[in-house]
């Protein structure tokens, strides 16, 4: 198509942000004195802007909130302190590297007990299970933190280089440490995100269920997101006692994670460089408000109300502001270029091999129940179906369609019954095992990662065929992945969405939507695909279409399809499964299902002639 490539943009990420933020780092230290700050003010912004790092890996990439940070930050903090303090280690990189370990078993530990909740009662507990750690420093474990006193004694960090000892006590050798860190620390961030893993953790944030849905095990990615930044943020709390040489309580209060998460949200999240700004802007306000002549303890109001209206006024932060300004002057002529809604071709589909019924079913149904309390959605359902086949299940509203759709894709847990998948029980297993098995689900409501563009939403469903459940390939390249280009490429040129690629998903048209929702199953290669009303909602220029789409997949992979319109079902199907109240009332080829009494009667409403329901 004239305009648009048919191959992958290289995934390349840009040296630009390394260099300006190494050019950054070196012309900091000299500036900031002609803005009235300090050296010591500078080190503690990049200490809390290494902290942010790792928040932002989990807050604006995952998008989990954790009130919690604190608690890592302490413990590598008082770790690092107390091996220093206390003469156990003279190596200040392996004081640091112990209370990174520390804070990476307290980030596996309470992400393990965490994680299993979402929204509000995942922040919840992680907040409560941060002032746990507040508790714990200042009564069973004050002998070794100091308790309300905190920890001194803290030497001035060193270099062991093995010959010699390099012993760093001036303001600028010090800063050049923390910088040197943070650039370190900033360059592996940014290799994470711009990672297959990377490109994960941007899925979940965006559709968690979804993400799990083509193939992905979601509960993993989330823990090593979090123990990630528990990594981080025992990093800066060791830092932080090196440079004022006293490890503090409050490196365990709760004002500590609430200060991150002030900073990392006027800075930008989703960003990496945003935490840095937010804590340069938090902290250098901090700093001058309280010397300003005749304010007094109104400097709190003051710096309130600048968080306030850099929150209300820029939603995204600071640098979100900006990238969102730059990005959408880039996207302005590609849109343009976009044109109208680029219908499937007319092609005739593929012929299509009868399905042999006498083979041993691919995917089969037996006595499949689910009981919600005293409500029996679906009550013994059985069925089979042959590969190569196309099955329709119909029945009208309440009949347990989708129930009965979700028990086989795995998103509900049947309360009895078995599934089989190639003669394998799959019964019990999670929605990302059985989609790696090879049975995938589109969705009723369009399930899309809508700020991704098309090319990425296709990428992620591909990198679950291509990596499995986990990997965390967190230094890799998304391009380096065997096979993933081309997947990607046919995935978007079997649902004609090759010229709207790099379009934001949100974008696209309704049907062009669908088409979407479709290819995120496509691209997981399943050898069934679990279709639930893919035409809903649809013109009828647009249900043309799908069906068109539809019969040319059909000739390559066995359906089992979910759907309202008669027409559609009759026109796609092979057999048809008939459902009402839960249990299976009729079972036969379309004509059948069509002239069968039962059938009108209780879906088709007792007319002569099928109609759309």
């Amino acid at each position: 198509m004239k305009g648009y490539s048919t191959q992958a943009p290289r995934r390349v990420p840009s040296l630009l942000p390394l260099i300006a933020v190494a050019v950054g780092l070196v012309i900091f230290p000299f500036v900031f004195p002609f803005l009235d700050g300090t050296i010591d003010v500078a080190d503690r912004i990049l200490v809390w802007g290494l902290f942010g790092l790792g928040f932002d890996i989990l807050f604006g990439y995952t998008g989990l909130l954790s009130f919690g940070q604190a608690a890592f930050f302490g413990a590598g903090g008082f770790t690092t302190a107390y091996l220093l303090a206390g003469n156990i280690t003279s190596s200040t990189i392996l004081a640091l590297l112990a209370g990174m370990a520390v804070a990476a078993v307290l980030g596996v530990i309470i992400g393990l007990l965490s994680l299993r909740r979402s929204g509000i009662y995942f922040a919840m507990l992680t907040l409560a299970f941060g002032e746990m750690l507040f508790f714990l420093e200042n009564s069973p474990l004050r002998q070794w933190t100091g308790g309300e006193n905190g920890l001194p004694g803290v030497p001035k960090p060193n270099l062991p280089l093995g010959f010699t000892t390099i012993e760093l006590h001036s303001a600028l050798a010090i800063y050049a440490f923390i910088a040197v860190l943070f650039f370190v620390g900033f360059w592996l961030a940014r290799r994470i995100i711009v990672s297959p893993f990377g490109m994960v953790l941007r899925a979940i944030r965006e559709n968690v269920e979804r993400a799990g849905a083509v193939g992905h095990d979601v509960l993993l990615y989330k823990l090593v997101a979090f123990v990630i930044a528990a990594v981080y943020g025992g990093l800066a709390g060791g830092l932080l006692g090196l440079l004022q040489g006293y490890m503090p309580p409050d490196a365990f209060y709760l004002e500590t994670s609430s200060q991150l998460i002030i900073q990392t949200v006027i800075g930008g999240a989703g960003t990496l460089i945003g935490p840095l700004v937010g804590a340069a802007i938090w902290l250098y306000l901090y700093q001058i408000l309280q010397i300003v002549p005749g304010l007094g303890g109104a400097w709190k109001l003051i710096l309130g109300l600048v968080f306030v209206i850099l929150v209300t006024g820029l939603r995204q932060g600071i640098v979100g502001g900006i990238l969102l300004v730059w990005r959408r002057r880039r996207a302005r002529g590609g849109q343009a270029e976009a044109g109208a809604v680029q219908p499937i071709d007319d092609a005739p589909p593929p012929p299509r091999v009868k399905p042999d019924y006498t083979k041993p079913p691919i995917l089969e149904a037996r006595d499949l129940s689910k009981h919600y309390g005293g409500l029996l959605a679906v009550d013994k359902v059985s069925f089979s179906v042959v590969e190569g086949e196309t099955r329709a299940v119909i029945g009208p509203n309440g009949a347990g369609k989708s129930t009965f759709f979700k028990m086989l894709a795995g998103a509900v847990q049947a309360t009895s019954g078995d599934i089989l998948f190639a003669g394998a029980p799959i019964t019990g297993l999670d929605a990302a095992r059985i989609c790696q098995l090879g049975v995938v689900r589109s969705f009723q409501i369009n399930q899309i990662f809508p700020h991704l563009t098309v090319r990425e939403n296709i990428t992620i469903a591909a990198l679950a065929r291509r990596r499995g459940k986990f990997r965390p390939d967190m230094l890799s390249r998304i391009d380096a992945v065997p096979g993933l280009d081309d997947l990607v490429r046919d995935t978007l040129a079997a649902v004609s969405l090759t010229a709207r690629g790099d379009r934001r998903a949100s974008d696209l048209a309704y049907g062009e939507k669908r088409r979407l929702e479709i290819a995120l199953a496509l691209a997981t290669s399943p050898r069934v695909l679990l279709l639930d009303e893919p035409t809903a909602g649809m013109s009828p220029a647009e249900r043309s279409d799908t069906v068109r789409l539809l019969k040319r997949i059909a000739a390559a992979m066995t359906i089992v399809i979910v759907e309202h319109d008669m027409d559609v079902v009759f026109e796609l199907a092979d057999r048809v499964t008939v459902l009402s109240e839960g249990r299976k009332i009729a079972e036969g080829e379309p004509v059948e299902i069509q002239n069968n009494p039962v059938v009108r009667a209780a879906y088709l409403g007792g007319e002569t002639e099928y109609e759309p329901a």
